[in-house]
């Protein structure tokens, strides 16, 4: 029995291009930042008020950075969100 030819890739994966997902993550944390969302920053999640208390570095799963970079505590509790969901206070 002849051993299989191996290629290093599996042919059920497809190959991914584009920007690495780490990347978007740093991208879209520094644009947030340039428009003023910083650690410690009043916010209104819609009407509910919030902090800033940290930026979402997850590069998998389904609140990814890219998408997601702003990590923000309210009194409902903590939650991720969108520069475009926030306003500053």
């Amino acid at each position: 029995m002849a051993a299989k030819d191996r290629t290093g890739s599996r042919p059920e994966k497809r190959q991914q291009f584009g920007t690495p997902p780490a990347r978007d993550v740093g991208t879209a944390i520094h644009a947030a930042i340039s428009r003023g969302f910083v650690v410690g920053r009043e916010v209104l999640v819609g009407t509910v008020p919030g902090i800033v208390v940290g930026y979402n570095i997850a590069s998998f799963g389904n609140f990814m950075g890219h998408a997601y970079p702003l990590v923000i505590r309210t009194a409902m509790g903590v939650t991720k969100c969108s520069p475009d969901e926030l306003s500053l206070v």
